[in-house]
Formats: structure tokens, C-alpha cells, sequence
């Protein structure tokens, strides 16, 4: 990469790491539905007036709007306004990965390696140290916990669902899916917000829409979806993905340093213990491959 490109591409970890101190400011004046809506309402207008339709069929489309825009985020939104710490659903949000590995060997039949094993199996430790330490931690809820590996599985989905598109896609960039695939979740948003939240708290929010809220909706529209999407997207079409997908590892460091400067979040030692075992088995994930075993040489004679 040269040097321009390193900045975009660190310029986009920072926002997306950033994005759920961004979030937690959002939930305090909109209820997590709502703000799903609004979100992807942004997303849509006015940027489908001027990016045209993928050719991908219907279907997909409607699958990769409900797993990666509603499902995602709606357990992520519910998840820290029920008590999961910003910055630890930044790093827990990673187990994506694993599971997207899961559904991939099932789906299409691909193989796991002996380093995905392992840094399944190390993360999973992770994930069961964090699960235990948010039991005598006043911080952290276990349905917040839940809620966030359950956003962390529909993004497996959502992945699973874009590499079929990619497949059968007959042309439109990656960016066109995003914002065309915004349209799906938004109905979902509004209809449970009204039936979970409920109309009075809908009017309430928009009636009494802060800075601080506002500020959180642009933010998540334009600056971590259009922007990050637009920015990461064009950086995959010109590098191998390896160069690129592991900076997305750097996402949570932001996230829990963000969340602890600015909100003051801070983790207990069996937290932070999962923490690090969880980023481990990433790295294990993603580089372990490149580790080969050294054959003993000997001599001959």
C-alpha cells in the first residue's frame, strides 16, 4: 500500500472503532430501533438517487439487507442500551469471523484449516473467560453479552450472503449493494419500534431530538456506512484482501480505547483476560497460515 492509502485505510479503522462510543451517545435519546431506522433511512436518501441498482437477484438482496443491516444492528443497538460496554461489543462484534468460517464449511463446503481451528478454539476460551467475568462485573449484562454475539452471527450471515452475490452478481460495485440493501431493514426498524417501543416514545425522540442524537445518526449514515463502506471498499477492489481485511483487528483496539477515554468504560482482569484471548485467536486466525513449521536440516556427510 502507499501512503495514501495506509492514512484512507486508518482513517476507516478509527471510524468504525469510534462508532460505538458514537452509538452509545445515539441510545441515549433514541430507543435502539428507532435509531436503527433513522440510520438506514440516511443511508438510502439521497444516495440511491445516484448510485445505480446492482444487478444481483432480489432475493439476495432482501437476505444481505436483513442479516447485515437489521439483524446486525438491531442486536447490536439493543445490546448496549441493555448494558453491554461500547467497547467490549468492539471486540466481541470480531467473533464474527469465526463464525463466518462456521457457516462457509457448511454452506460451501470449504475447509478449515489447522490455524482456524486453533484460533476458534482459543477466541471460544476467550469468549467463555468474558462470559464469566461478566457475571461478577457490574458493567456488563448477560443479555447484553448475548445480544452482541447474537449481531456478531447475523454479520457471519450477512457475509456468507455477500460471497453468494459475488458469485452471481452481473455487475455494480460492492458500494451499490450497501446502499441499495439499506432499504430492506428500514420498514423492519420502524414496525418494531412501534410495536416494541412504542409510538410515544417515537414522537418523544423526534420531537426532542438532541445534538448529541443527531450528531450519532450522521454519523453512523454518513461517516461509518458511506464513507467507511465507499473508503474500504475501493481499497479491497485494488489489494489482495490479506493486506487489507486484518486491519480490521485494530477496529477494537480503537474501540476500547475510545470507550475508555471518553466514556470511561474499564474492564475487570477476567475481562481483560477474554479481551486478550479473543484478539489472540483472531491473529491466530488470520496469520497463523503464514507460520510454517521449520524442518530440521541435517547435514550430510
Amino acid at each position: 500500500m502507499n501512503t495514501k492509502d495506509k492514512l484512507l485505510a486508518l482513517c476507516v479503522v478509527i471510524i468504525w472503532g469510534v462508532n460505538f462510543v458514537v452509538i452509545k451517545f445515539g441510545l441515549d435519546g433514541v430507543p435502539p430501533f428507532l435509531l436503527g431506522g433513522l440510520r438506514f433511512l440516511f443511508v438510502l436518501f439521497p444516495a440511491i438517487l445516484f448510485v445505480p441498482r446492482p444487478k444481483v437477484p432480489m432475493k439476495l438482496l432482501i437476505m444481505y439487507g436483513l442479516a447485515m443491516n437489521f439483524g446486525q444492528f438491531a442486536f447490536l443497538f439493543s445490546a448496549i442500551k441493555l448494558g453491554m460496554p461500547a467497547g467490549l461489543a468492539s471486540l466481541v462484534l470480531q467473533s464474527q469471523a469465526f463464525f463466518t468460517l462456521l457457516l462457509c464449511a457448511l454452506f460451501f463446503r470449504e475447509k478449515i484449516k489447522l490455524n482456524h481451528l486453533l484460533g476458534i478454539t482459543v477466541a471460544g476460551i476467550g469468549i467463555t473467560v468474558l462470559a464469566m467475568g461478566q457475571a461478577s462485573a457490574a458493567n456488563i449484562t448477560a443479555i447484553g453479552f448475548m445480544l452482541t454475539l447474537c449481531a456478531a452471527l447475523s454479520w457471519a450471515s450477512g457475509n456468507v450472503v455477500n460471497k453468494q452475490i459475488g458469485r452471481v452478481s452481473q455487475g455494480g460495485s460492492a458500494f451499490s449493494v450497501v446502499v441499495w440493501s439499506a432499504a430492506i431493514p428500514i420498514l423492519p426498524f420502524f414496525a418494531c419500534s412501534y410495536l416494541f417501543e412504542g409510538s410515544e416514545a417515537i414522537t418523544h425522540s423526534l420531537m426532542n431530538l438532541n445534538l448529541k442524537s443527531a450528531f450519532s445518526i450522521a454519523y453512523l449514515s454518513f461517516a461509518a456506512s458511506i464513507l467507511g463502506y465507499s473508503i474500504w471498499g475501493n481499497l479491497l477492489s485494488r489489494y489482495e484482501t490479506w493486506r487489507v481485511a486484518p486491519l480490521t483487528l485494530l477496529v477494537p483496539i480503537v474501540g476500547l480505547a475510545t470507550a475508555w477515554i471518553i466514556l470511561g468504560e474499564t474492564l475487570s482482569i477476567a475481562q481483560t483476560s477474554g479481551a486478550v484471548l479473543v484478539m489472540v485467536g483472531l491473529l491466530i486466525n488470520i496469520f497463523g497460515a503464514l507460520i510454517k513449521p521449520r524442518r530440521p536440516h541435517f547435514a550430510k556427510k
